[in-house]
């Protein structure tokens, strides 16, 4: 008898282990949300929804005029059902990329826009993103923050599928917006100039550099992000000081001169970051 229950007891243990082994169980999508988050949930993954996803104004968004012309017109052809094309925002950091595609959403949410932010080690699953939306009546921007690849990473070749199709079509209701501190996706090293092909005197890179650079040329439309100088940024502080009500005053603005040494930056971000502690300091001091 005491044999018979330690061979039950190891066979719960088992299972249990088994359990633990096994995927989750795939919450159903909650399509009343406008923005989702992708969770890998073993070797497959489900859309979390963002309950309150960040609000930003595209009038907020200061000095990326031209970039802001060209990727609201782009997205309004999207959502009108006319030829779109995949973007890639690329430049410096704090410029306005990211919160630009959160601006759009904020924007056209209510004409049916909605946004799936896909980490880059998630990629792999962007095949089984496009099954699940095909069929819905809205209109997906996939959301890649940040995108770069190392050396060796293979994730980029699913981005690649989607982005310039396969044997089963793409979907028509996507379109991939992709955020990116280098204009090239991956990095080049001297050595892939050794593999190189000589034909009539001509030298002609070998097929690693045209791999790596391929991937970039698939986005329709390239918009190139500058760092700001000193005018622009106290602009963009004084904008960020009048959504609290606080006047840009010359101490004001001396302390926004200060705040980019601390960070060696002049920013969007920056600016937002001051702006955020100018104003919080202020409060706490009772001057506000």
């Amino acid at each position: 008898m005491d044999k018979f229950e330690h061979l039950i007891s190891r066979a719960e243990g088992l299972i249990d282990k088994l359990e633990r082994l096994l995927p989750a169980d795939i919450a159903p999508v909650n399509w009343q949300a406008h923005a989702w988050r992708w969770v890998s949930v073993g070797s497959k993954g489900q859309l979390h929804a963002i309950t309150h996803p960040h609000q930003v104004a595209v009038n907020d968004i200061q000095f990326v005029d031209t970039q802001k012309v060209k990727i609201v017109q782009n997205t309004q052809q999207f959502l009108k059902d006319l030829p779109a094309n995949n973007v890639l925002l690329t430049g410096a950091r704090g410029t306005g990329k990211s919160s630009l595609i959160k601006a759009l959403l904020t924007a056209y949410a209510k004409d049916g826009l909605r946004l799936i932010e896909v980490e880059k080690h998630d990629l792999i699953h962007l095949p089984q993103i496009v099954e699940l939306i095909r069929n819905r009546p809205e209109k997906f921007i996939i959301f890649c923050d940040d995108l770069t690849f190392e050396a060796n990473d293979e994730s980029y070749k699913a981005l690649k599928v989607v982005l310039d199709g396969s044997v089963a079509s793409a979907s028509d209701n996507m379109l991939v917006y992709a955020t990116s501190n280098r204009k090239n996706l991956m990095p080049e090293f001297m050595a892939d100039n050794l593999a190189t092909k000589h034909w009539d005197g001509e030298i002609r890179p070998g097929d690693t550099i045209e791999e790596k650079t391929a991937l970039a040329e698939r986005f329709g439309l390239w918009l190139s992000f500058y760092p700001f100088d000193q005018d622009e940024y106290l602009a963009i502080c004084e904008n960020w000081l009048k959504s609290y009500d606080v006047p840009f005053d010359e101490a004001a603005r001396k302390a926004a001169l200060e705040f980019t040494h601390t960070r060696g930056a002049r920013s969007g971000r920056v600016a937002y970051q001051f702006a955020r502690d100018y104003v919080g300091r202020l409060k706490l001091a009772g001057n506000v």
